[in-house]
């Protein structure tokens, strides 16, 4: 007995639309196998007396639709070895019908013939019907695909498999990602089959509201050249700095340069670590933006040369991201962020021997950045000798240096040395405390910027107090200041 697998579409539903061909086929053929019976097509195939057998007690044994389509498409493929049969799908086979997708890899791998014949798929009515050309610019998306990095408003947008309220919720949430919540969109129910349609125009909001959801259901958002819709988009960003930069744009962003932006970059990165400080999430918001346009100022200067392009730079990070974490996207593992850490460190200095950089030449100090502030800087150069060994046993030596410069700065001052002698005195015994904040675990920066932020809190309180009484700080003495610093610490 030869085997074989013939895939039919059994259309969008109304059965006057079922090609001549598939209906031929299916009153010839002794098996007949329908991945549902839940299809209206099915009453007109049963009243014909052909005999058929469905899936549908598969989707009762399994807990997801994944697993459901599998095991149908490895039930077809168990037949089909066993002789000549006919799978029915609903729509046209190859749009939106994952069982034949897992059954075109199956029937290859298993050596069985496969041929599929097409049929009307719900897309053909839904043109029709919902009255659009996809020509001008068209997209179809499942119901669990409906997210903000997926969704364009310059496209029609049909959004199938939206099985029940439920799924219809998922796909409101992910829609308002994008629209406003009274964003007019379509809900179609069974388009093209006499007595069943159904054609709903509702506010976004509502979209779960609606009753009617089932196998024949679709939503539909009409295409819209609205700026707004695209306001959050990476591609609307990218557009807007180059009407910036470009010919009869912002004359100040035309005469911009790296080198004239470079104090930019600094600024804006200082406040966006300023809103960190200040656990400021709207103002963080802004402050990003601020640093964000910043990045692409630079890609666009770039791009006008034809160097690199911000999707270069995107690509690249893309592409770091998962070299540098085989413990997430490849074969590692890594229990805790050490190991983590040193999964990092070994992909970089790989990515370094593919680049053809020397390692025997290559300094263990490399790496870090010459315009760094000093006090994060003498934190990364003691890190990066510490992995070699180059450090201190135990904080109590480490201490012990401490006292050690400070001594020595105490001595220089005493003895009148110059200030090139003290200055350097000094730095010794900064980079000794950062050396200690190493050992504890501590960031010297964030330290330093806690007691920044605490000085500031306080001296604000002598402030307010003087500014009670009609003073400022100018006009009071040091005692008054004092006594008021000790009543801001007894009042944190």
């Amino acid at each position: 007995m030869s085997s074989g697998i013939t895939v039919v579409g059994l259309g969008s539903g109304d059965p006057d639309q079922l090609t001549l061909g598939i209906w031929k086929l299916l009153q010839g053929e002794k098996r007949v196998y329908v991945r549902t019976k839940e299809h209206p097509v099915m009453d007109r195939i049963a009243e014909a007396g052909i005999s058929f057998e469905s899936f549908d007690s598969i989707y009762e044994q399994n807990d997801s639709f994944g697993d459901v389509y599998e095991t149908i498409a490895r039930r077809v493929i168990e037949l089909g070895s066993a002789g000549e049969l006919v799978y029915a799908v609903p729509g046209h086979p190859m749009v939106a019908e994952k069982t034949v997708l897992l059954l075109r890899e199956y029937a290859q791998e298993a050596g069985i013939p496969l041929k599929v014949l097409g049929g009307e798929s719900f897309l053909d009515q839904a043109f029709v019907r919902l009255g659009f050309d996809p020509i001008e610019g068209f997209q179809l998306l499942d119901s669990s695909d409906v997210t903000a990095e997926h969704i364009r408003p310059s496209l029609h947008t049909l959004i199938g498999q939206v099985y029940d309220s439920l799924t219809a919720s998922e796909v409101k949430l992910g829609l308002m990602e994008v629209y406003p919540d009274d964003h007019p969109v379509v809900v179609g129910h069974a388009l093209g089959v006499e007595g069943e349609e159904q054609i709903l125009r509702v506010p976004l909001f509502e979209l779960d509201r609606l009753e009617g959801y089932g196998n024949l259901s679709l939503v539909y958002i009409p295409r819209s050249d609205d700026d707004s819709l695209r306001s959050g988009s990476f591609a609307r960003l990218h557009e807007i700095v180059g009407i910036l930069r470009s010919p009869g744009g912002c004359p100040w962003d035309i005469e911009q340069t790296h080198a004239s932006l470079r104090k930019n970059l600094i600024e804006e990165t200082y406040e966006v670590l300023e809103t960190i400080d200040e656990d400021d999430p709207d103002h963080m918001r802004e402050e990003l933006g601020d640093l964000l346009l910043q990045v692409m100022l630079h890609s666009r200067m770039e791009e006008e040369v034809g160097t690199f392009t911000v999707y270069d730079v995107i690509r690249g990070l893309n592409e770091k991201l998962l070299f540098r974490h085989p413990h997430v996207f490849g074969d590692e593992a890594a229990g805790n962020a050490e190991e983590a850490l040193k999964n990092w460190d070994a992909m970089k200095a790989e990515e370094k021997k593919r680049k053809g950089l020397s390692e025997a030449e290559a300094s263990q100090l490399d790496g870090v950045p010459k315009d760094l502030p000093a006090l994060m800087k003498a934190y990364k150069l003691q890190k990066k000798a510490a992995k070699v060994g180059f450090d201190w046993e135990e904080i109590s030596s480490v201490f012990a240096k401490i006292e050690e410069e400070l001594g020595e700065l105490k001595q220089g001052l005493a003895e009148g040395a110059d200030s090139e002698s003290l200055k350097l005195e000094l730095g010794d015994l900064l980079f000794s405390a950062v050396n200690a904040a190493r050992f504890l675990d501590i960031d010297p920066e964030e330290a330093l910027s806690l007691v920044n932020l605490k000085f500031r809190r306080r001296f604000g309180y002598i402030e307010d107090r003087l500014r009670e009484q009609g003073r400022s700080p100018r006009e009071s003495t040091l005692e008054e200041m004092d006594a008021l610093w000790n009543e801001a610490k007894t009042a944190e």
